[in-house]
């Protein structure tokens, strides 16, 4: 489709572009945002089921848990300090996103990517060489400020950059650099635990610095986008930016379009205020409630706690970190089946394949847990019964890997118009890193007083997501995301809120459709 402007299934238009080499270079190098977030997840995880790290910081926590080698099982990791330390970063990320907010609208979401990698960049060397608590839990914050900008710039820039029917592909670009920072993570964590003298904990730490050096230099060779630079007033650049993305010059009626919507947004003085208005009641209830239920899926119990948990299951030290990675693995393999999916299956089917899956899983691995070690916590896995559970908590991270990982992340930033993009975004990232601490905060607390109800709890909570997809998302693949408002007006439940007369999109489109 070299020219021309052709009407989608939804009703809006679909501009002219493709995957022109720029377009994936741009979004290559802003994915690796996805890197910092993804690393940190594996590397917390890894280090706080160290022996070396556990004496050296947390010396109770070792204790307790030697102690607990031969007694209850679901409690032998049980402290607020260590959960902290690893929860810190998202208290640190959820304060910065309204700040990350202002920064990604005035000057430009590259300007917010680079302030993310070198916050993270500057959190990784303090943790390398921290002595004590507070220099980790200091670094902890450093890098939660990395991640809230990150997280507020990189999504919202890949949506803006992509053409529309190869958005979705694009954009879950963030969660497979996520998952590879994941990986990464699981791979270092398995090589650096045996290293003599105790100090590999440092090198996963410092390493940290390596994936946000390439998102402080990647974001310095990026444009910003056509969206950001029209509603920052450099209109030429953003045409400029616009013909080498779309690969043709015929960009003419999508830039005006851009600028029309840019002129709307600018007449907007209050985004925060104007959100809550009813026409965007669908929209705000999306970026509140896809990002909650993302983490109520019980996912970063898995990732982050990972090694504690196996460990806690009864696996040895290496054991426990090679499953890890096996995770990892499956965790990655399953993103890129989302990646090639996502804009030709849609947005819907793999939220409620993916859902269906992790319910089931989650039920199975309680279930295997309860037959273990019952109420008391006290009992040894068998080889075959370890193996199948950690075949079912696969299916489990393969399903959230092509639904509710990629796609918790790419509806939201795809479902605002441009007046409030960035405060929905960052509400958005707030609900998330809100869930993201309560939860990295309570799991061990909840583990050692729920035991195995935890896995139902979590799986309660993925019935009553997947019901919420099948009932309240309308699909949104192939959408410009000028033309989303239509896409709302024709939901069954929606278009109470959003008509097409009333959207300066809509009622064009009604007319010349």
């Amino acid at each position: 489709m070299a020219g021309g402007v052709v009407v989608n299934d939804a009703g809006g238009k679909t501009y002219p572009g493709h995957m022109t080499a720029f377009v994936f270079f741009t979004c290559l190098v802003a994915s690796s945002g996805g890197l910092i977030f993804g690393y940190d997840i594996g590397i917390s995880g890894g280090v706080t089921s160290m022996d070396s790290f556990l004496k050296q910081f947390f010396p109770s926590v070792y204790a307790q848990a030697e102690a607990s080698k031969d007694a209850n099982q679901y409690c032998k990791f049980n402290s607020q300090l260590l959960t902290l330390f690893t929860s810190s970063l998202y208290l640190a990320a959820l304060a910065t996103s309204f700040v990350a907010a202002s920064v990604t609208r005035v000057f430009g979401r590259k300007w917010s990517m680079f302030c993310g990698g070198l916050t993270f960049l500057a959190g990784s060397a303090l943790n390398g060489a921290a002595t004590d608590v507070l220099m980790l839990i200091l670094g902890r914050i450093l890098l939660g400020i990395g991640v809230g900008f990150a997280n507020q710039s990189v999504p919202l820039y890949l949506s803006e950059m992509a053409p529309a029917k190869i958005r979705g592909m694009l954009n879950i670009g963030f969660q497979l650099m996520t998952t590879i920072g994941i990986l990464a993570a699981n791979l270092i964590n398995y090589a650096t635990v045996s290293i003599e003298g105790g100090w590999g904990w440092r090198i996963g730490l410092g390493l940290a610095g390596v994936p946000a050096l390439v998102i402080t230099v990647g974001a310095l060779a990026l444009p910003d986008t056509p969206n950001s630079l029209i509603a920052r007033g450099y209109h030429e650049d953003a045409k400029a930016v616009l013909v080498r993305i779309r690969g043709t010059d015929d960009v003419h009626e999508e830039y005006d379009d851009m600028v029309a919507a840019s002129e709307e947004a600018s007449s907007i003085e209050h985004p925060w205020r104007n959100i809550l208005e009813r026409k965007y009641r669908p929209q705000l209830t999306v970026a509140v409630l896809i990002p909650f239920f993302q983490q109520l899926t019980g996912i970063n119990v898995i990732m982050f706690y990972a090694p504690v948990l196996f460990l806690t299951i009864g696996f040895g030290d290496d054991a426990s970190l090679m499953s890890a990675v096996i995770t990892g693995l499956v965790n990655m393999f399953a993103t890129v089946v989302s990646i090639v999916s996502v804009d030709r299956l849609g947005r819907r089917a793999l939220f409620l394949q993916g859902g269906t899956q992790m319910f089931i899983s989650q039920i199975v691995v309680g279930t295997l847990i309860a037959l273990q070690f019952g109420t008391a916590g006290v009992g040894e896995m068998s080889r075959s019964n370890a193996m199948l559970l950690v075949l079912f908590i696969c299916l489990y991270v393969a399903g959230f890997a092509w639904s509710w990982g990629p796609l918790g992340w790419l509806v939201p930033s795809e479902v605002f118009s441009l007046e409030i993009r960035s405060a929905g975004q960052s509400i958005a990232v707030c609900v998330n890193m809100t869930l993201t601490f309560i939860i990295g905060q309570s799991f061990l607390s909840m583990l050692c007083t729920l035991k195995f109800g935890l896995f139902y709890f979590f799986a309660g909570w993925m019935f009553v997501m997947t019901v919420f997809i099948a009932l309240f998302l309308p699909e949104t693949k192939g959408v410009a995301i000028e033309e989303m408002n239509l896409v709302w007006s024709r939901h069954w439940f929606w278009g109470k809120y959003v008509s097409i007369e009333g959207t300066r999109h809509g009622s064009r489109r009604s007319t010349s459709v």
